[in-house]
């Protein structure tokens, strides 16, 4: 009995919670092809495809402008991360001993601590840096709040690569860093995928630092340029849908590309 629940009831909650989450971007979609006269539900899909409110998404070319600020800071963040993060793991990975058991359990208490709790201290920082309304600033930030779940995800997956290779490639004459680059980084494309997908889309989707540390409009990123259709005077329902369709397929074809090596890259880090 509980075998036959488990062989329809996953499946069916699996469903469910698929549905859940695709219920927002069907809204979206639906209300992106609809005219401004259209008093339709939301939840009716027109039967005709009116393109307009991607013209009035895209007329001021603020959104060009937004999509190539995020997409740098998200490239340079995601290369930060994956060097700094790999490279940090790989020692805490490969030896053992009590500090390095310390410094990962600092690691995943730096991950616990909430974003807003320390803005304002951070502004400070920032500000007394020049780093307010400077793509390095932001990098910086984005990178450092990032780095923990990378560094948690590296450590784990290098576990599961033998010994015998460093041994191997030490005998031979490597030294720690040819033998990080040869030998261990390029065993690492499945959990590289997987930190590029989940800390990627992090920075993308990423609206709290971009809203107080980018405040100049030549430096907004997507998500501010989505939120700049709602004000308290008016609101263009139908431009954000569209804006936010248009944010969202570069990172579904991302997913499809990397799909493969991400689910190898968690499931093995977490097994092993």
């Amino acid at each position: 009995m509980r075998r036959r629940m488990r062989q329809f009831g996953l499946p069916v909650l699996g469903l469910a919670i698929a549905c859940l989450h695709l219920i927002p971007l069907y809204i979206v979609v639906s209300v992106s092809f609809k005219r401004m006269t259209d008093l339709s539900s939301r939840w009716h899909f027109p039967n005709y495809f009116y393109f307009g409110q991607f013209h009035d998404a895209l007329a001021d070319g603020r959104l060009f402008k937004a999509f190539g600020n995020t997409l740098t800071i998200m490239a340079v963040t995601a290369v930060l991360l994956v060097l700094i993060g790999s490279l940090s793991a790989y020692p805490l990975a490969r030896i053992r001993s009590r500090f390095n058991r310390i410094w990962m359990s600092v690691v995943l208490g730096v991950m616990m601590v909430p974003t807003l709790s320390v803005i304002v201290p951070l502004y400070g920082t920032l500000q007394q840096f020049g780093a307010i309304n400077t793509f390095w600033g932001i990098i910086a930030v984005l990178t450092a709040f990032n780095l923990p779940l990378c560094i948690f995800l590296y450590a784990n997956f290098i576990r599961s690569i033998p010994r015998e290779l460093d041994e191997a490639a030490k005998v031979d004459g490597c030294g720690h860093y040819r033998l990080f680059y040869t030998i261990v980084l390029p065993q690492l494309k499945p959990v590289t995928a997987a930190v590029l997908i989940l800390k990627g889309l992090k920075v993308w989707n990423d609206y709290e630092f971009p809203l107080y540390f980018l405040q100049k409009p030549d430096n907004m990123t997507i998500t501010l340029a989505i939120s700049r259709f709602f004000s308290d005077t008016s609101s263009n329902f139908g431009a954000a849908s569209a804006a936010a369709v248009l944010a969202v397929v570069p990172v579904i074809a991302a997913f499809l590309a990397l799909q493969k090596y991400f689910v190898a890259g968690l499931t093995d880090g977490a097994v092993k």
